[in-house]
């Protein structure tokens, strides 16, 4: 009897050996489930888009049963490092680039990216907006930008200048898209990132910087910049003294930094639309909206063909911008 009660036991373990290699191990899949789900970041530390991922990651993990979730950083050369490095990876869901309004103008402003930004990226949703905040040293004259503009008007091109992200940045074109309107100069002067343009307004080096209010919060609330305007279709609950830049005269502008989610070119569209409602259901929850809320961020929380209908959107706007009035992307 023992003895075959253990064939038969040893019959039946093998059959399940063969149905988990047909159907694939299962053990294997358990493994791939609880592999990092790592969220590659663009830029240093501290940035826009480095507090959303910070936020979110939390959360996500829950969602995603306790999955481990990586802020990955990899700064450098205005986003590219950051998406070549997704564009290469594996497509298999567990390496998202954690894009940047940079991957909608990038391919208008550099002509040799190391990736095709429309055919190498799965869109997953667009997680947030945010306007820029105009931060100005306070040396600067006037207290709001209407105020600004009409003080520059009477000094010498290029009295005041303004300090960029880099070449080609979006606070770098929306600066020189509002020059034209106002047909007051500016002086572009680039920096590295958002945290060296900042330094450079507090220092006095710069006059002024196009960001967004996460990133200048600490600096106006310690009265070491003043906020002029606010480039959205509204003013910011925590600034509501601040007016838009359309109050200021110019009707229509807005200037949106966003963000959204990417995955590798060939990842599954089972797992795209998984990805997809997972962060929909994190933008949803009330501890995250509030703490996005904090940092200044507007909640989107899109599908992918929506955002990639936005990304183009974008590429057609700037690229348009650029040709139409002879954009220097040199310095």
């Amino acid at each position: 009897m023992t003895m075959t009660f253990f064939k038969r036991a040893l019959a039946a373990a093998c059959m399940l050996a063969a149905a988990g290699g047909a159907l694939g191990t299962p053990t294997a899949a358990m493994a791939a489930d609880q592999r990092p789900l790592v969220l590659v970041v663009p830029y240093p530390p501290g940035g826009s888009t480095d507090i959303l991922a910070r936020i979110l990651q939390p959360r996500l993990s829950k969602e995603l049963g306790g999955r481990p979730v990586v802020v990955e950083n990899r700064p450098g050369a205005a986003s590219q490092i950051a998406t070549a490095f997704v564009a290469r990876a594996e497509p298999d869901g567990n390496t998202l680039l954690v894009s940047f309004d940079n991957h909608g103008i990038n391919p208008a402003v550099k002509p040799n990216l190391p990736y095709d930004t429309f055919k190498d990226f799965v869109a997953i949703t667009q997680t947030v907006r945010f306007p820029l905040v105009i931060g100005a040293n306070p040396s600067v004259p006037g207290k709001t930008l209407k105020e600004f503009l009409a003080a520059a008007a009477k000094q010498p091109p290029n009295k005041f200048n303004y300090a960029s992200t880099g070449v080609g940045s979006l606070n770098h074109l929306a600066p020189e898209e509002l020059k034209r309107l106002s047909k007051v100069d500016l002086l572009h002067v680039p920096y590295g990132g958002g945290g060296p343009a900042i330094q450079a307004v507090v220092g006095g080096q710069a006059d002024m910087t196009w960001l967004s209010f996460a990133a200048l919060r600490g600096q106006i609330q310690a009265g070491k910049i003043k906020p002029l305007a606010v480039a959205g279709e509204k003013r910011l609950a925590d600034l509501p003294d601040v007016p838009t830049v359309a109050e200021s005269g110019f009707p229509g502008f807005v200037a949106y930094s966003w963000s959204g989610m990417f995955a590798p070119k060939g990842t599954p569209a089972a797992t795209i639309q998984k990805l997809t409602k997972s962060f929909q259901t994190v933008l949803a929850d009330p501890d995250v909206r509030r703490k996005l809320a904090e940092a200044g961020f507007e909640i989107v929380a899109s599908d992918g063909p929506a955002l990639d209908a936005y990304v183009k959107s974008e590429y057609q706007r700037w690229s348009t911008f650029i040709k139409k009035n002879h954009i220097n992307l040199e310095n």
